[in-house]
């Protein structure tokens, strides 16, 4: 008959201990091979998009000379190829050519307005409703 001695809380505490460092181990190569596998997914994005636009940048010779709306989903485009005009008809899933013309000769070559980005259009809505606040609570102020 063999008795084993009761465990000292020292002994508990390093065997315990040991199979925790194991456990963060494994979690800490987890975590280091998920981010890896994200930084690898945002280079191969941010690559990607470069190749796209200096793809379309090289070949394409498409300016958009104006646009107005019509109605709800439908637009009136202006847009020019090379020495050509094509007045186009857009809607909602169609495309149609409604007159082509000779561009003018009289046209200067500017280049075309960056795109409005979202950020930039935010800002804008922001200053504004900001310059109709200040108004209308200094009209208040004035009136009461």
């Amino acid at each position: 008959m063999s008795v084993v001695p009761p465990q000292t809380p020292i002994d508990a505490l390093s065997n315990g201990g040991g199979d925790a460092l194991v456990g963060m181990a494994a979690l800490g190569k987890t975590a280091a091979a998920l981010a890896l596998v994200i930084a690898i997914i945002l280079l191969c994005t941010s690559v990607l998009k470069r190749w796209q636009q200096h793809r379309y940048d090289q070949g394409a010779r498409l300016r958009i000379v104006g646009t107005t709306a019509v109605g709800n989903r439908e637009r009136i485009v202006v847009v020019e190829i090379e020495d050509t005009w094509l007045v186009l008809g857009v809607s909602g899933g169609r495309i149609s050519k409604l007159h082509e013309r000779p561009a003018p000769a009289d046209r200067t070559s500017t280049p075309p307005n960056p795109p409005n980005r979202f950020s930039q259009r935010l800002a804008n809505a922001i200053a504004n409703s900001r310059s109709k606040g200040d108004s209308t609570s200094s009209d208040s102020q004035h009136t009461s």
